[in-house]
């Protein structure tokens, strides 16, 4: 099967500041045709602290860590950025890689939805609230969130080394 990975950026909206510097992965489909290994192949790029479940109902964001999230089953609408941001539409087998300060949301699923999350080495990340007060102290987290050594699908190289390496 032939993969599309794509990539966009998503601008600060004065409360979800999103990141400037890095922008957002998609792996459409990368796991279809066994979406339960999707958990084994993060963890084996280092990226860990690994959690199956649902995505948050309310836009939030994490300051401190990137995410990977990879959908197991079902699909689902989620909306990336803030209210103007991205709307996609994520199904079985899809890996999206979210830098730091990337806001999330779920709209709705299918009642079998299921992701796989992790952070590069395992870091814990915080759960941040659509809130200005907290973005302007998010900012300064998130420039310091250091680059992956390993993309979460591909290891040492793949989309993530080549588009987050020069930033």
């Amino acid at each position: 099967m032939e993969t599309q990975v794509r990539s966009f950026f998503l601008n600060d909206d004065g409360e979800i500041p999103n990141n400037e510097h890095f922008p957002v992965i998609v792996y459409e489909g990368i796991f279809s045709d066994n979406p339960n290994e999707i958990e084994a192949a993060f963890n084996r790029h280092n990226w860990l602290g690994s959690w199956t479940g649902d995505i948050y109902d309310f836009h939030h964001y994490h300051s401190n860590a990137h995410e990977v999230l990879g959908v197991k089953s079902g699909h689902a609408i989620v909306l990336f950025g803030g209210d103007e941001g991205e709307t996609l539409e994520l199904k079985a087998g899809d890996v999206i890689v979210l830098p730091a300060g990337t806001g999330h949301m779920k709209i709705g699923s299918n009642p079998d939805f299921e992701v796989v999350g992790a952070y590069p080495e395992g870091r814990s990340p915080n759960l941040i609230k659509r809130d200005p007060g907290a973005r302007a102290q998010a900012l300064p987290e998130i420039k310091n969130v250091p680059v992956p050594n390993t993309d979460p699908v591909y290891g040492e190289s793949g989309p993530l080394i080549q588009k987050w390496k020069n930033k």
